[in-house]
């Protein structure tokens, strides 16, 4: 699919962001404390020792785009039920972070969340990090039907039930290929570079247009219009 040209910044009028690893920095132990959630139910549901789990977890990961996926896939399992297993986690070392809350309150248009874990969990990061207020709507896995990002079906129905218009609207992920359904569609994009080499898959692709590693210094630049 031939991408369309980028918007200008100044023109979006619907900021949809990631949650995990984007509006937090992916060097918090929050996505360490459901990794190993997930692992710890693998082990239960397999019966498998833990290193062997923590094995089939990141196979599944890598194969179906996220751990859920493949145990939905191969093994049959209740999507509802690992989601409020593995988000069972202490957020108390999220910390509001001013300039971040000061940039997203800033820039026109509205804010909202898509991502790949629960409503529940995104509920609970965005009072953490004080940012509630901000965004008017939270899509989840389970709006998606479980079908996680990259895949489409997603970006679509979110597009529908907030009335998106994409060539006006911008995408801010931590994982680079998560921007290319994005892109495609006619966003504008920022991959928020992390540690975590995984996430930079596609990172030098065309369906990146900004690149951070500091994403309030950006969205700054825009704040205010």
């Amino acid at each position: 699919m031939t991408m369309p040209p980028p918007p200008d910044p100044r023109s979006v009028e619907t900021w949809i962001f990631d949650l995990d690893n984007t509006l937090y920095a992916a060097t918090s132990n929050v996505s360490g404390q459901i990794s190993q959630r997930m692992t710890t139910f693998v082990a239960n549901l397999l019966h498998l020792p833990f290193d062997e789990a923590r094995a089939a977890q990141k196979r599944m990961f890598h194969q179906h785009g996220t751990t859920l996926r493949g145990l939905m896939s191969e093994h049959g399992i209740d999507g509802h039920a690992f989601l409020e297993f593995v988000h069972q986690i202490d957020l108390g070392e999220l910390a509001p972070v001013t300039r971040l809350i000061w940039s997203i309150e800033r820039l026109p248009g509205r804010k909202l969340v898509h991502t790949n874990a629960s409503l529940r969990h995104a509920e609970r990061v965005l009072e953490q990090l004080g940012l509630t207020s901000h965004f008017g709507g939270t899509f989840d896995i389970v709006d998606a039907g479980f079908l996680p990002k990259p895949d489409p079906t997603g970006y679509d129905a979110l597009i529908a039930r907030f009335n998106v218009r994409p060539e006006r609207a911008c995408m801010v992920e931590d994982m680079a290929i998560n921007l290319k359904p994005a892109a495609e569609r006619g966003m504008l994009t920022i991959w928020v570079s992390t540690h975590n080499d995984w996430a930079a898959e596609g990172s030098n692709q065309p369906w990146v247009h900004y690149r951070t590693d500091d994403l309030a210094s950006l969205l700054e630049q825009w704040a205010d219009g």
